[in-house]
């Protein structure tokens, strides 16, 4: 069985389009820190952490957890 936009009430369509637009919006934080720091200020090479911004809220999490030196 499958869930159809039917399926979901308008609060649940909402929720879910409010958590879609947060997580577009921390992918974006992050990029937008990527591109505006030093290279000295990031682990590893920025090529590599643009694939893994990518994944959804993992992605930029292990971003600012771990790709920042501080």
């Amino acid at each position: 069985m499958t869930i159809t936009k039917k399926d979901l009430s308008p609060i649940a369509r909402a929720a879910l389009g409010l958590i879609g637009i947060v997580q577009v919006a921390f992918a974006f934080l992050a990029f937008w820190d990527l591109s505006h720091r030093d290279d000295a200020d990031v682990r590893g090479p920025r090529s590599a952490w643009v694939p893994v911004i990518l994944v959804n809220w993992i992605g930029p999490a292990a971003y600012f957890l771990f790709g920042i030196r501080r």
